[in-house]
Parts: C-alpha cells; structure tokens; sequence
C-alpha cells in the first residue's frame, strides 16, 4: 500500500507530513518507556523482519497481490509507539534507498501504514486481551483479529485521504468500494502472518512479547513446603541465552526471506497498485526521484544482470540496513531513558 508521489496533492500530503513528524515525536518518547533490556534488542530486528515480509507479495485474487503492513505485529511485539517507530524506519529506508512510497507522499504512507494500523491494531488488541481467558492462545487470537480488520482500516484512511487530497478525478464511492474490498482479503494474510509470528515467539520467550506481558505465571519456589513466586533476580540464566536466540533466529530468517524466498513472491500488483491502476487513481502519478540515482531502486541491485541475485542481494542489503538503523535509534532511546532515570539526573532530595 505505498503510495507514491501524485496520488495526494501537495497540500494534503504536507498536512499529512505534519501529522507523521508529530505522531514520530510522541512516539519517540513512549518508546522511552516501552523499552528496557528486553524490547530494545528486539525492537530493531522487528523493522528488519517486517522490511523482509513485505518484500513477500502474496496472491488474494485474480492478478492481485498484497503484502504485509507490519503495524499489528510490531505494536504486539514492542509496543505501540515502539510499533510507529519500526514500521515508520522500514518507510523510510524504502522510501529513500528502494524507490518505492513517493518521497513527498513520505508523511502519507507514515501516516496510513504505521500510524493507523498501530493505532488501530493495537487498540481492538487490548480491548480483546481484556475479554479472552487469560492464556497465552489468547494473545494469538486477539493479534489475528487485530490484524486483520488494521489493513481495511488503513484502506479505509487512503480513501479519506484521496477524498480531500486526490489529484483526479473519480467518484470515491468507487475508491472506496474497491480500496476496502480487496485489503478486507489482504487483511487474512496480514492476520496469519503476524499471528503465526507472535505465536513462536510467544512459544518460546512470552516474557519478550509486549502485549503478554502480565499473561505468563512467575516462577515459583517450594518454600517450607509452600509454592512462592520466585524473585526476579532468580530468573534462570537460561532466559538470556534464548534471548540471544530468538534474536539471531529472527534475523537469519529475516536474511532467508528477503535474500532468497522474496525471489518467489508474486509479481501481480498489490491492492493500492491494482485499484489505482483499474479506477484511474494513477493518472498523476510521478515518478519516484531516486528511481534513476539510488542503486537499489526496484529492490534489485544495478549493474546485476542476474534477476535472483539482484533482488537477493538487494533484500541482504536491506535487512541489514534496517536492523543496523533500528537499533541503533531504539538503543539511542533505552540509553536516553536509562540516563534520565539515574540518581545524578533526579532532583536533590529525591
């Protein structure tokens, strides 16, 4: 659902450019309290797995295709103004080195696909979370309903968008006819894929899963024989080794997808590109302005004849981008609250 430059007109997209830069400066510092020791690490490599899943493409109907958003899965994973940070360093690494999401369109992407399905997701997330027995299969349940209705949600704020902003002219009873009915589609792919991810985290390390936090029971201690909840410096040693191990097993997969499996995903055009293409949305559409300088523009290296090895090269690339710039904001971030919570930054008598 990238939209590119000429989609939404100047104005629009200026306002919308506002509203990201606004929504980037709160979530920068929510993020300072939804990361600590866990989340931060995790939080980079995130960004990194959603770049290489959205570089999957998946059929939903005739000579269409969609892809991941990614809002849902960070937001449950990190944190929701965590979430916005992620989705938002993948748009910008596409935007600025891969030629794909306009430039000037940069705050209406941020806006539509990090904002609202964050938003969004996360919200019905909590809400369902309230609801649902308190177990771990409940999380997975309520990750899939929040996914799945964040992608229409995100359709549905494009068509609001294009309803004020659009640079031609069609009916938007037909915009959003369309945008809807085949994200509605896009949406179930969205679901099983954050769902299934959520899910082998949760499998192995709940503790790392922000939106379970509070669901798994402590560890508990015989004691004159009575069960206790353990201390918490009594965690096993064994949970920082599996710490380390879902990180390196998140990237190696990351690496895997973008690097070899994307070279399968579907070549039809996604949702936004196929309505756009079929109602007239596209009529204004101008080109991306890295398309002819950046040498990744397309998601292929220049100069590689070779289709598998460009587009392969390309995702390693970017994976490795993407994790390297993720983590070193979001580390920059724990430091920052980990500095403003010391004794020396705290008022004398404190």
């Amino acid at each position: 659902m990238h939209v590119p430059d000429g989609f939404i007109n100047a104005p629009v997209s200026a306002v919308t450019g506002v509203v990201a830069a606004g929504a980037i400066a709160v979530s920068l510092r929510g993020a300072r309290r939804e990361l600590d020791e866990r989340t931060a690490p995790l939080a980079g490599l995130v960004a990194a797995f959603i770049f290489a899943v959205q570089m999957l493409n998946f059929p939903v109907a005739a000579g269409t295709s969609g892809h991941l958003l990614g809002g849902a899965l960070a937001a449950i994973l990190v944190g929701p103004f965590t979430g916005v940070l992620c989705v938002s360093v993948v748009l910008l690494m596409q935007g600025i080195l891969f030629a794909d999401g306009g430039l000037t369109a940069l705050g209406v992407n941020i806006t539509d696909m990090a904002i609202v399905t964050t938003v969004v997701s996360y919200a019905l997330f909590r809400g369902l979370v309230k609801v649902l027995p308190r177990k771990r299969r409940s999380v997975t349940v309520a990750a899939f309903v929040a996914a799945l209705l964040s992608v229409p949600a995100a359709a549905l704020a494009f068509t609001f968008l294009y309803a004020i902003g659009g640079t031609t002219d069609v009916a938007i009873s037909k915009v959003a006819t369309a945008m809807i009915g085949v994200h509605v589609l896009i949406g179930i792919g969205e679901a099983a894929i954050t769902a299934l991810t959520v899910g082998a985290v949760i499998a192995v390390r709940p503790d790392l899963v922000y939106g379970a936090r509070g669901l798994q029971q402590r560890l508990k201690l015989r004691v004159n024989g009575e069960l206790v909840d353990a201390p918490t410096a009594a965690a096993p040693v064994a949970a920082r080794s599996s710490h380390r191990t879902v990180w390196i097993t998140g990237l190696v997969t990351s690496l895997v997808l973008a690097g070899f499996v994307s070279f399968y995903a579907s070549a039809d055009p996604d949702g936004l590109e196929k309505v756009a293409k079929d109602k007239g949305i596209d009529a204004k559409a101008e080109k991306h302005a890295t398309e002819d300088s950046s040498p990744l523009a397309g998601y292929g290296v220049k100069d590689i004849s070779d289709a598998r090895a460009s587009g392969g090269l390309a995702g390693v690339i970017g994976v490795g981008v993407t994790v390297v710039a993720g983590t070193g904001v979001f580390w920059a971030l724990r430091r920052r609250r980990t500095a403003d919570a010391s004794p020396a930054s705290l008022p004398e008598g404190v």
